[in-house]
């Protein structure tokens, strides 16, 4: 079985977020996946089978299985666009968050995603605590948004994994606006065995819907600030969805010898 390692959101290996992707004949067990995804210890292994409607994508961390997943996408789309199909500039896929559909668009590749209702929620004096910084909002959607007042309290954030384990949502990010970008972000997963997602695709679903609300505009250009770091396009759509665009590059490809 092949396994490629693809680096979403950059143009440059060692930046953005990487992700494995792994592409089957057929299905392993849950369990082998969830193994090769612990052994890979990335935020995201990828795991792709051809079927008669097209090509179906599961996603793994290494503590779960997950509905949605951006930039694991955006690196599956990658590997099928460039070496399995090359022809094609459009791929399919069947997932747990239904039919996602990616179009290759010069050295993008665009996502069509769903958005999510946002809805907002008390700032407590526990999210204070594990973000060492009091948000000036919060705001829930699929995961929680807490938005602070500038750039620089983003970077320097060091949050306390032991108490976000604590704060409601599987996902806690953390935004403001930019200087270079309509806004800047971090997210930290800690219940999906996850301490910081470099670039996480998923998340903007509801970040760029926040801010395009905010900002009065459609769209919205984003950077994750991570260390790795990374940059997302934005467009919200009108129908319930989003549009989010970003390169790859790959870093490795390797055969998986183990018996899964």
């Amino acid at each position: 079985m092949k396994q490629y390692i693809v680096d979403a959101f950059t143009n440059k290996p060692f930046s953005g977020n990487p992700a494995a992707v792994c592409v089957m004949d057929s299905w392993p067990s849950d369990e082998s996946m969830m193994k090769l995804a612990m052994e890979n210890n990335l935020s995201e292994t990828a795991f792709i089978v051809k079927e008669d409607k097209g090509y179906h994508l599961r996603w793994f961390t290494p503590g779960m299985e997950v509905e949605l997943c951006g930039h694991a996408t955006l690196a599956s789309s990658f590997v099928i666009l460039n070496y399995y199909e090359p022809e094609s500039e459009l791929v399919q896929f069947q997932t747990l968050s239904g039919e996602l559909t990616v179009r290759k668009k010069g050295n993008l590749y665009e996502m069509d995603f769903p958005t999510y209702e946002l809805k907002e929620i008390p700032v407590t004096d526990e999210i204070e605590k594990a973000f060492g910084i009091r948000p000036i909002k919060a705001v829930m959607g699929l995961d929680l948004i807490c938005i602070f007042e500038n750039e620089e309290q983003i970077r320097s954030m060091n949050p306390n994994q032991e108490l976000l384990l604590g704060i409601e949502g599987r996902v806690q990010n953390v935004t403001s606006a930019g200087k270079n970008s309509d806004c800047v972000s971090r997210s930290f997963a800690p219940k999906l065995s996850i301490a910081e997602d470099p670039v996480c695709g998923s998340a903007h679903c509801q970040i760029a819907s926040y801010w395009a609300n905010v900002l009065g505009k459609n769209t919205i250009e984003a950077y994750q600030a991570s260390k790795r770091g990374g940059y997302l396009h934005c467009e919200l759509l009108g129908n319930g969805r989003i549009a989010i665009s970003g390169e790859a590059t790959l870093v490795a490809v390797s055969d998986i010898v183990a018996k899964l």
